[in-house]
């Protein structure tokens, strides 16, 4: 917190001698969004309208459209730019894909997106349907989309807009392995950030822009490098790794913003439970003398405007009878955080692959496989909507069995713990067998030490000439986060099994309140 305080110290120290020809802007920014229109709880998945009365929800379209005009109101020259990843995450999502998220969007007047791995969901022509709803650019810089005809004549690298009488250069990034983390199609190739990034910096700066803002949802340590590595960006506002930058919030990450050279870099959590809000002033050459800031949380002290209150709950209308069926129970609170879940076992992941192994056990399959990525939420104790469920799964995958050589199990567990530093979501959640992994091994390299199967009379040595039963989700066994050795057609795999949200609510259905638990087996030497 010391640190913190001397960063805002320093910040407002470099702005003393601000001359009064100096250009400020406030720069409001969102990312991760993932559908919450509603409010949500402090696990982030939903939250009932009696704890919403009660104070105990956050975010929601309601409340950040009241944050919006609020922090507009405090700044003679502002912008709204998302950091991506509008899609996917809730019902909503799901039954209307993009069109909830474009009308939103719009009545808080965004200038700027850039696109998201999870916009590519369900191909590029959902993307394309988004883009035409909505009222500003969104861009990609870091990939040949040329080819795409849902997209070539739409998506922008990059773009320039007008605030306060001086044109801002906005620059978009996605995931240089969206191809493995979504469904972009066969017409798109990705490419490395910095490289893309340098040359939409030098063509804005031919054009004489010299304030240059790169919306990025490629994460925060991606973020730093770009920052690195390119000259003449002044602000980075990031997505993708959910991280929370603050100088005030205990489970801050880093300070807000994070200095890398003359770059400023935000980023403000997820699910609309904050609205980042970085003051900046610049010099007459484009130079940032001040950069100050803080996410605003939209706890319950942010009032919830009427009108939008209105507009979600006549389009939640649909969806309720689905979703407040209560299906289960749960004995304690079932955690299913992402950044638990994606470098360590956890309770939501076991009930997952638990879930998914029961299913099809009596075919013989004797491994589960999930991918961390694929779990969105935890869930309170206490009774458990259908909702609640489908906030955990949100992505219609289906069940996937398929058989594969027990060296091709090792390789798939290595390419799962091959990302932990950046806590991807490739990272395995099991059942049927528990592994060992060491961390300080280079990532591909032997980071699996030990794999155990479970048989009829206990846990054995995994043989990789063995043929094992494994089942998945339709998407990992397609190639998914990296699991490209689950892929082809030589698997005697089925993919059209049921859907997993379905598999895990009557899983949770079958017994008494769900008492959730970890057992060792995923274990760090």
């Amino acid at each position: 917190m010391i640190n913190r305080l001397l960063t805002s110290v320093a910040a407002l120290a470099v702005s003393a001698g601000a001359a009064a020809a100096d250009y400020s802007l406030t720069i409001l920014h969102t990312n991760d969004f993932h559908a919450r229109f509603e409010p949500i709880s402090k696990y982030d998945g939903p939250c009932s309208a009696e704890d919403n009365t009660e104070g105990k929800c956050f975010g929601g379209s309601a409340r950040l459209v009241t944050a919006v005009e609020d922090a507009r109101a405090r700044s003679n020259n502002s912008i709204l730019v998302d950091g991506g990843d509008q899609f996917q995450g809730s019902l909503f999502y799901t039954y209307y894909k993009g069109k909830v998220a474009a009308e939103m969007m719009n009545k808080m007047g965004y200038d700027g997106m850039t696109v998201g791995n999870h916009e590519f969901d369900d191909g590029p022509e959902v993307l394309r349907g988004f883009m035409d709803a909505v009222d500003f650019p969104v861009l990609m810089s870091n990939a040949d989309f040329s080819a795409e005809p849902a997209l070539a004549d739409k998506l922008l690298k990059s773009t320039v807009i007008e605030r306060g009488g001086e044109k801002i250069g906005m620059i978009g990034l996605t995931p240089e392995d969206t191809d493995e983390l979504a469904s972009p199609g066969p017409n798109i190739s990705f490419s490395d950030p910095v490289a893309a990034v340098q040359g939409e910096v030098d063509r804005l700066s031919a054009q004489g822009i010299n304030k240059i803002v790169v919306l990025s949802h490629s994460g925060f340590d991606v973020d730093k490098r770009v920052a690195a590595n390119v000259t003449g960006v002044d602000v980075i506002v990031g997505g993708h790794s959910n991280t929370l930058l603050s100088n005030t919030q205990e489970r801050a990450v880093d300070v807000y913003p994070v200095m890398v050279g003359d770059t400023a870099i935000v980023q403000a959590y997820a699910y609309g439970k904050f609205l980042g809000e970085l003051n900046v002033t610049f010099d007459d050459a484009g130079v940032i003398t001040q950069a100050v800031g803080e996410p605003i949380i939209t706890s319950s002290e942010v009032g919830e405007d009427a009108g939008t209150v209105a507009r979600i709950a006549e389009l939640a209308a649909p969806l309720d009878e689905i979703r407040q069926k209560v299906v289960a129970s749960a004995a304690a609170p079932i955690e299913g955080d992402r950044a638990v879940c994606r470098v360590m076992e956890c309770a939501m992941g076991n009930l997952v692959a638990d879930a998914m192994l029961e299913r099809v056990a009596d075919q013989g399959v004797t491994i589960a496989i999930a991918n961390s990525g694929g779990l969105r939420a935890s869930i309170d104790a206490g009774e458990v909507t259908m909702g609640e469920v489908f906030t955990v799964l949100p992505f219609q995958n289906t069940l996937s069995t398929f058989q594969i050589d027990g060296a091709g199990v090792i390789a798939a567990l290595e390419n799962g713990v091959s990302q932990i530093e950046e806590v991807k979501g490739r990272f395995p959640q099991v059942a049927g067998l528990k592994f060992t992994f060491d961390p300080t091994v280079a990532p591909n390299e032997g980071r699996i030490q030990d794999v155990m199967v479970q048989t009829a009379t206990g846990f054995e040595a995994i043989d990789p000439a063995a043929t094992y039963s494994v089942v998945t989700n339709n998407y990992v066994r397609n190639g998914g986060d990296g699991y490209k050795m689950f892929a082809g057609d030589d698997k005697n795999a089925y993919d059209f099994g049921p859907d997993l949200a379905d598999v895990v609510a009557e899983y949770l259905a079958k017994s008494g309140p769900y008492a959730p638990y970890t057992d060792g087996r995923i274990a760090v030497k």
